[in-house]
């Protein structure tokens, strides 16, 4: 999982965009290997809620962004992906989509082997190349306008407690409106557009990256709202803790005024997080730190005690 921990859970805690540039030779995406725990959930999800998942604003031509998102994972990863500009491959699932048609190239290596082909079929095929890439990479997806602001086209298949049908087509200020301690964040909107798109002053198109992280009751990747229990932490941290992380990237299209923005979900026992030294402290040290809306937003208000007592009690 390529998340940060020592960058990313720092105290004080605060909400803020925290980008930083992506190294030269660093990927933004990771390749799914077939019947990884990434694609199952996907698969699930595409299978049985893919109107929850894939979503674009009307009138929205999401072909050159597209595009270019093909071509960036081709060139990062030519030996899960290939694209021509018509047809795409991944190649590790032995499945490829031209022209919103799906084919079985080879007999995958879980369940019953055409388990990918079967999902993308049940797609309209406008949503199949889109389907394919969420399949083939851990990444979820979505496009952000810097003209409009918009976030105007997401395939989102494990949100975090959020509706990605709920987002489309919104402003980006807007749709982080109700994040707790916010200021930060919706102050640097405006700027945060012309960096992630590559309008920034002096043309630069540098990738950036932020981690974003939480503790939750909730162990699955897919955390739509619809999905999951409204009421959090029934049993306090006797029912379970896990540790819910998120790489985001944003990969600039400058050409078209627009960014990838692609969002890594990880979820891991707390125990285990918190088993390498130090990990303890610099969580309880975050936590100690934020503020009441902060925790009432991530859902930890119920457990915040027990949770400081349990990490102040680890070495």
């Amino acid at each position: 999982m390529p998340f940060d921990f020592e960058a990313a859970v720092t105290a004080p805690f605060r909400m803020q965009p925290g980008l930083r540039r992506i190294a030269a030779g660093t990927p933004q995406l990771v390749p799914l290997a077939p019947g990884s725990r990434h694609q199952r959930e996907k698969l699930a999800v595409l299978t049985a809620f893919w109107p929850e998942a894939l979503c674009a604003a009307e009138g929205f031509d999401p072909a050159p962004a597209l595009d270019a998102l093909c071509r960036h994972a081709a060139a990062e990863h030519p030996q899960a992906w290939a694209w021509d500009g018509r047809r795409a491959v991944a190649r590790t699932l032995g499945t490829a989509v031209a022209d919103g048609d799906v084919e079985l190239l080879t007999t995958g290596s879980f369940g019953l082997g055409d388990e990918v082909a079967r999902c993308l079929r049940g797609l309209p095929p406008a949503w199949r190349l889109a389907g394919l890439l969420s399949l083939a990479f851990a990444e979820d997806f979505a496009f952000v306008d810097a003209a409009s602001g918009t976030i105007p086209w997401l395939a989102v298949a494990l949100p975090s407690h959020w509706a990605p049908a709920s987002k489309v087509g919104r402003h980006f200020a807007e749709v982080h409106g109700p994040v707790a301690d916010n200021a930060q964040l919706l102050q640097a909107t405006a700027g945060l557009l012309r960096l992630m798109s590559g309008q920034a002053a002096g043309g630069s198109a540098d990738r950036f990256e932020r981690f974003v992280w939480t503790i939750t009751d909730h162990p699955r990747l897919h955390a739509h709202p619809a999905r999951t229990d409204a009421e959090r932490w029934r049993g306090g941290l006797a029912g379970g803790a896990w540790f819910r992380s998120e790489r985001q990237t944003f990969l600039p299209l400058p050409a078209l005024q627009q960014a990838v923005f692609t969002i890594h979900i990880g979820v891991q026992p707390l125990a285990e997080i918190v088993a390498r030294p130090g990990r303890a402290a610099q969580l309880h040290a975050a936590i100690a730190s934020m503020s009441p809306q902060v925790l009432a937003y991530r859902g930890l208000t119920p457990v915040r005690d027990e949770l400081l007592a349990m990490l102040a009690a680890r070495p």
